[in-house]
């Protein structure tokens, strides 16, 4: 169960990450285009995270 929990997580970072990126880059705005590549990471390792735990269900 925790491994949708952490799917979604990660995929809500790396939408909201996107959206920081693209504002900073209209706006002219280093640190917020900074902030959103460092969400859109996050999202990517929970999503990551997410997948492994569903490959190997019970054995961790």
């Amino acid at each position: 169960m925790g491994e949708l929990k952490d799917k979604a997580k990660g995929l809500a970072n790396e939408a909201a990450g996107n959206a920081k990126q693209a504002i900073g880059k209209a706006t002219d705005n280093e640190r917020l285009r900074v902030e959103g590549e460092a969400q859109e990471r996050k999202g990517e390792a929970q999503n990551l995270k997410g997948k492994v735990e569903g490959a190997l269900g019970n054995k961790i």
